[in-house]
């Protein structure tokens, strides 16, 4: 894969990225793991604002669906030794006499508010069927007691995540269920698209890899559904070889160094390709199509803290990995389109850098 780099920015320990949409303006947003900043650029990597300077602990920012560029984000997981004050928060951009803009373009401050204290929470998502935004939640652990505390297993929290917010705040928290408990290292999410065109979630821990669907129907119910009973760190899924079946490209254990493929045969999962090499400290993870071509970008934080695309080669008839970048060691990453080209943009945690990539036509 050929890419033209560009390093747009020095962020200590930058980890999470979001994009936003906004009205006409497109834009994208970094915050960092521990104390820091989060700061938004356009799509050329020039930097537009500081949204927030403390207090960090950022693993996961979206945007409310429809929203004047709002997001929610997590502040103080600052490690899974450092996370009991973690928190999901409402950052909305106003004027100054606190109306809400009606979009990035117009001048603005941003205030921002908790909405739920949600200890160890580490992973969130909005998932919208029809007209109802339902916010997921996942925790890493329920409880700790001393350093690498792992015996107080982590949930999946769910619930309905109203059109107007104005009326939660730190005293006022928005109400969250539990869904599913009993989840050690409750790491990896992400967003799949369910067989009837839902949204739903792909949920990664110790005791294996879930899926879970939120209602088809008002008053409707979440369903939890078990694919894989192995230790992961985080999955993703795409169709890569083309046969019209989705794959799991799975990290495993827990931020481990096992890159597996798994398809799904006769109801049940089974592996079907397995990296060779390790690859230490598996992270970053992120599936999609580049020019077309379906594609897994996998990154890990030690080692040669590589960012690699995975694909599937038809006339090998195996999985291939091709090297982005070397030695950078990315968190997280997301992808926009750009003058019709794919950028990639990499949150670099273990170098302070975010890059962006953007990918060229073979």
């Amino acid at each position: 894969m050929k890419t033209e780099k560009k390093v747009i920015a020095s962020m200590p320990k930058c980890y999470s990225i979001a994009i936003l949409n906004a009205g006409g303006e497109r834009s994208f947003i970094v915050a960092t793991e521990k104390e820091g900043d989060c700061q938004r650029f356009d799509l050329e990597g020039r930097y537009l604002e500081t949204i927030w300077s403390a207090p960090g602990g950022v693993m996961t920012m979206v945007q409310i669906p429809g929203s004047n560029g709002a997001f929610l984000a997590t502040h103080k997981f600052f490690s899974p030794n450092d996370s009991k004050e973690a928190k999901i928060i409402l950052a909305e951009p106003v004027r100054l006499d606190g109306v809400p803009v009606r979009d990035l373009s117009e001048p603005h401050i941003w205030n921002i508010r908790t909405l739920a204290e949600l200890p160890f929470v580490h992973r969130f998502d909005i998932l919208t069927v029809g007209s109802v935004n339902y916010l997921i939640a996942c925790c890493l652990k329920s409880e700790h007691e001393y350093k690498d505390d792992w015996t107080h297993p982590g949930r999946i929290y769910a619930g309905v995540l109203p059109n107007v917010l104005d009326g939660f705040g730190p005293e006022n928290q928005l109400p969250l269920d539990i869904l599913k408990e009993g989840l050690t290292k409750n790491h990896g999410y992400f967003r799949c698209v369910l067989e009837d065109g839902r949204p739903g979630s792909i949920v990664s821990a110790a005791e294996g890899v879930f899926r879970v669907s939120p209602p088809a129907r008002a008053a409707g119910t979440w369903s939890v559904e078990q694919l894989l009973d192995i230790p992961a760190s985080d999955a993703a899924e795409i169709d890569l070889d083309g046969d019209g079946i989705r794959e799991l490209a799975v990290y495993s254990p827990f931020h481990g160094d096992q890159l597996t493929v798994w398809k799904a045969s006769d109801g049940k999962y089974r592996e079907i390709y397995r990296f060779p090499q390790p690859l230490e400290f598996l992270h970053a993870i992120w599936s999609g199509s580049l020019y077309d071509k379906p594609a897994v970008l996998v990154g890990h934080r030690k080692g040669d803290r590589d960012l690699m695309g995975l694909s599937y080669d038809h006339d090998k008839k195996t999985y291939v990995l091709d090297p982005i970048d070397h030695d950078r060691g990315p968190t997280n990453v997301q992808v926009y389109e750009y003058h019709s080209r794919p950028v990639i943009i990499a949150a670099n945690r273990e170098t302070d850098e975010v890059a962006l990539y953007t990918v060229l036509p073979q």
